[in-house]
């Protein structure tokens, strides 16, 4: 079957993008998402969303990592999704819908500066050398001394496969801190396997890890990814964080047709 798609990207951190509120896309083929993501053989992502219709917000995102999997949250994917309804018409520059870890509201201006309601994080658990917290997916955060030389997926996936974190395994995120409210972020993704250009909820993690250990003081905090800049604000209550939102731009990068 023929099928239009649509891409985005943002930061860096890209998606094939799905108008399947007609309820055609076989969403058990895993290696069907697969291939599209594949970067030599199919399309090319760092993931594949689904936009489907929801009883009682204004669309549903379904999202699934590049190894074909239907995974965890994802902060930018949501961002990118948002600015995909609005080119569809289905939204204008304000909308809620859900996602895997409940209803997220979400603004869109004129320029794809996409501000995204991130969930609630009751709790953020420090250790000596890094944090470990959960902001949709989760997140192991370290601040290291060498971040452009660092070896992110050698060492993220030696993280992400040490047990540490059982079979499923978390995200890693190497930080260095560039001012008191500016950090720098490498991030590296499970079902990517890979470093991405960008990590939505990655970088959510840095900011809530970076407040709680005192690295900053600020409510707002720009992270630096290799794809681009993001903020992250918040209120804080403790280990606890409220009203937490990423921002940053959403744009569209091509449509095409794929076989499936």
């Amino acid at each position: 079957m023929e099928y239009t798609f649509y891409k985005y990207q943002g930061t860096g951190n890209d998606f094939v993008m799905v108008d399947n509120r007609d309820d055609v896309f076989p969403k058990n083929d895993t290696k069907l998402v697969a291939k599209l993501c594949d970067r030599k053989f199919g399309i090319g992502a760092d993931g594949l969303i689904l936009l489907e219709n929801a009883e009682s917000t204004d669309f549903r995102m379904v999202y699934y990592n590049s190894d074909g999997n239907e995974s965890t949250m994802c902060g930018n994917g949501g961002r990118c999704i948002v600015a995909f309804a609005n080119h569809l018409g289905i939204i204008d520059n304000e909308t809620e819908f859900d996602a895997v870890d409940g209803k997220h509201h979400a603004t869109i201006n004129n320029e794809g500066i996409v501000s995204l309601h991130m969930k609630d994080v009751n709790t953020v658990s420090v250790y000596e050398n890094y944090v470990f917290l959960d902001t949709g997916s989760p997140h192991h955060v370290e601040i290291v001394s060498n971040l452009p030389a660092l070896d992110v997926k050698g060492i993220g996936a030696n993280i992400r496969y040490s047990g540490l974190y059982g079979d499923k395994g978390a995200n890693v995120n190497f930080v260095s801190q560039a001012a008191p409210d500016i950090f720098s972020v490498r991030t590296y993704e499970r079902g990517v396997e890979d470093e991405t250009l960008s990590c939505g909820t990655g970088v959510t993690a840095v900011a809530l890890a970076m407040k709680v250990t005192g690295k900053t003081e600020s409510d707002s905090v720009t992270l630096n990814t290799p794809g681009g800049e993001l903020n992250v604000s918040f209120k804080q209550n403790g280990h606890q964080f409220t009203e937490v939102y990423l921002t940053g731009p959403a744009k569209f990068v091509f449509k095409g047709q794929a076989q499936w």
